[in-house]
């Protein structure tokens, strides 16, 4: 498992506008081969926004971040103040820890990790 953490601000965009955004563009995340999970960032107050993705691999993150939806995030004038930032996982703690969210019921097990 690979973690991405990705923040930015608005400029230019008003906070609703962003939330529209958003939902449409959730399907095309939904398919980016790799992804386990993609958790959407909004503090309106302070003006941060961003994700956090799950990726199955380090190399499904790589191959997302060098791809051409990360790009056009990246390159939208309306995001500023862009940062994007791996992590690797610590496997045993976290298959300890895992939320019960991504648990298949019937077999108490997880599928993204």
């Amino acid at each position: 498992m690979h973690i991405l953490v990705v923040n930015f601000s608005l400029e230019g965009l008003a906070h609703e506008d962003y939330l529209k955004i958003a939902d449409e563009l959730a399907p095309v995340f939904a398919g980016v081969p790799g992804l386990c999970s993609k958790v959407w960032l909004a503090d309106q107050e302070n003006n941060t926004y961003g994700g956090v993705y799950t990726f199955e691999s380090k190399q499904a993150c790589d191959d997302y971040c060098n791809g051409e939806l990360f790009a056009g995030v990246g390159s939208n004038p309306n995001f500023v103040n862009v940062t994007a930032k791996t992590f690797g996982t610590l496997e045993g703690p976290t298959k300890v820890c895992n939320n019960s969210c991504c648990k298949e019921p019937a077999t108490d097990s997880c599928s993204c990790c």
